[in-house]
């Protein structure tokens, strides 16, 4: 890394860093960052409507749900500013690459804003470079320009070496950011993995962190590391944290 990029960094951290202990003193400031989510199988109708409910209320991000449950969605979040992002390729980032890309343009047709779809670990690992491309490469297409793409790296079953060169390929692809985890598969967002994807993408990529995040005070934690997004089925109440008493 060179001293330009260096100097780069800290500027960048520190800017997060004072957004993060501005929302530790008032957390209604994270509601901007949150992705919030519900993805369980057995999540019914009324749950979306909640969730949706809950997003508009609170002035949430995004909400994040299966693509089953999109076209709800976009009928209860119609004239409000929060947006729907769907997963694709979920859980397990193994689905046809084509497949990826029909999800994506279903998606987008039903209402979708934005897209979380799963990286081809098993790809990746074997170092499938240019499938991992191609895979990412059609997402992206079939959500077209204007629509954020972020692309879950699910970093607990990578190195570091290889979440390195996962956010290379998600940049180079087109992607939009670079997402933890997924949350299904035992691991969630660390602050180390956080670091380490803010410093292997350039200043156009944006990070996602996900996965466990329960708690005001490790949410800004993450938001310090380089966070951008914080996707979290616990938005509610990391916002009415009461984060002046030291109680998370």
């Amino acid at each position: 890394m060179t001293s330009q990029k260096n100097g780069a960094l800290m500027r960048d951290t520190k800017i997060y860093a004072l957004k993060a202990q501005e929302i530790l003193v008032e957390p209604r400031k994270l509601a901007a960052y949150i992705d919030h989510t519900l993805l369980k199988p057995e999540t019914s109708a009324k749950n979306i409507e909640m969730l949706c409910a809950e997003a508009i209320e609170h002035s949430f991000k995004a909400v994040c749900v299966n693509p089953d449950r999109v076209t709800l969605a976009a009928a209860r979040l119609k004239n409000s500013k929060v947006l729907i992002a769907s997963v694709v390729g979920f859980p397990l980032g193994a689905h046809v690459s084509a497949i990826k890309a029909h999800e994506t343009e279903l998606a987008m047709s039903a209402g979708a804003s934005e897209i979380d779809m799963v990286l081809n670990i098993g790809w990746l690992k074997d170092k499938l470079y240019t499938e991992v491309a191609f895979d990412i490469r059609g997402v992206v297409a079939a959500a077209g320009a204007k629509h954020n793409v972020k692309v879950i790296l699910e970093t607990s079953l990578l190195s570091p070496d290889e979440i390195r060169t996962a956010c290379k390929i998600c940049e180079d692809s087109g992607a939009h950011f670079v997402k933890t985890s997924t949350g299904f598969l035992g691991g969630g967002a660390n602050i180390e993995d956080v670091q380490l994807m803010f410093e292997s993408v350039s200043a156009n990529m944006e990070i996602k962190a996900s996965g466990g995040v329960r708690d005001l005070k490790f949410a800004c934690e993450l938001i310090s590391a380089g966070a951008t997004r914080i996707g979290t089925s616990a938005g509610v109440q990391l916002i009415h944290a009461q984060a002046a008493s030291g109680s998370y």
